[in-house]
């Protein structure tokens, strides 16, 4: 029987010419910022390199996989740097995180990178990655300018990853991970996502194996963004359940700076065996926590369209303007209109609440 593949679930993007069906900007104030009706503006943007991940998690990913993008599709190595150029130069763009799919499947990765922090007024560049190939680029990532990564990494026994990832790859991320550490990136930090049956009780013990390399934790609620539209809020383990499964062993205290936007709630960790600080952890509850009054990012999929939120439903291209020969601030402007039309928050608390189409991968975390 011929495997199924699941399509992209890509809806038709606003069109980016004269006649463009972007949102109303006539309020809109004269700031050259990524702002929005809400008073929030975009410092912060998930640039997706690829939809492609050589994981099949089960939380984002069917089992036969995707009907993935074509290469022409997706944004060339100077393409991106143009559109992080555009974003940093007029926007006031000042945060990058390269995400996938997997972007350590994209061989330009070290190009991209060296590109970005070329600029003349520099952002901060991170990669959130799950450091299958990691401990052999490490190094020449550093040294093209990436300062960060996060590592999604859900389990360290061996019989649970394969189970989540559907790939017997542990060893390979554990190597991706120590080449990081080896490399001087910093902060490390280690993205989980919970799923009942499955790896939840194991929690304590990831914080402990992440407390005793100096790697910062942060607990992720599973949203509705699978491929196989399978999530159920009332079986997800939300933030209260991570506390009251770190609580028998770790103490935890809101950390004392302001979250300034984060989207992870930060928590002091102490050992109640030993009464000693341990170090910090994060908790990002999107689903029963959200945080959209204070959203600072904005989205670009790996084929350039603008997302302003990861619940999305519209979306809209930048790579045709770009394509066609459209002058920098040109495509600030329409960036800037998709911007002020982002929504008050994603709506998962309404009941009419429909999750989009993309499944994560797709999008770009």
């Amino acid at each position: 029987m011929a495997s199924r593949r699941i399509g992209l679930g890509i809806p038709k993007p606003r069109t980016t010419d004269r006649a463009a069906s972007l949102p109303d900007t006539s309020d809109r104030p004269a700031t050259p910022a990524l702002a929005d009706r809400y008073g929030r503006s975009a410092t912060d943007l998930r640039l997706s390199l690829t939809d492609f991940c050589n994981l099949r998690c089960t939380y984002c990913m069917p089992a036969e996989g995707l009907t993935f993008l074509q290469r022409e599709q997706m944004l060339s190595a100077e393409e991106v740097v143009r559109l992080v150029r555009i974003g940093v130069k007029h926007l006031g763009i000042e945060q990058v995180r390269f995400t996938g799919g997997e972007p350590l499947t994209r061989p330009d990765l070290e190009e991209i990178i060296a590109g970005v922090a070329a600029l003349s007024r520099r952002p901060d560049i991170s990669l959130t990655t799950n450091a299958i190939g990691l401990d052999r680029r490490a190094e020449a990532l550093r040294t093209a300018g990436l300062d960060r990564i996060n590592v999604s990494l859900d389990s360290v026994v061996p019989e649970t990853f394969a189970t989540l990832t559907r790939r017997p790859m542990l060893h390979r991320v554990l190597a991706g991970i120590d080449g990081a550490r080896a490399a001087g990136l910093d902060p490390i930090k280690v993205n989980a996502v919970l799923l009942p049956g499955l790896n939840e009780h194991e929690l304590p013990d990831l914080l402990e194996w992440c407390l005793q390399r100096s790697l910062q934790l942060r607990v992720i609620e599973q949203m509705p963004l699978d491929a196989d539209h399978l999530w159920d809020r009332d079986a997800m383990v939300s933030a209260d359940d991570v506390h009251a499964l770190l609580a028998p062993r770790f103490a935890l205290e809101p950390v004392a700076e302001a979250r300034d936007g984060a989207p992870a709630e930060l928590f002091e960790v102490t050992d109640r065996a030993s009464g000693l600080h341990r170090g910090r952890v994060g908790i990002i509850a999107s689903v029963t926590r959200p945080f959209c009054g204070d959203c600072r990012r904005t989205r670009l999929t790996a084929e350039g369209r603008v997302r302003t939120c990861l619940f999305s439903r519209e979306e809209t291209d930048l790579r045709g303007a770009l394509r066609e020969g459209a002058a920098d601030e040109e495509i600030a402007e329409i960036w800037r209109a998709a911007q002020w039309g982002k929504k008050a928050g994603h709506g998962m608390d309404r009941e009419d609440f429909v999750p989009p189409e993309r499944p994560m991968s797709a999008i770009g975390g």
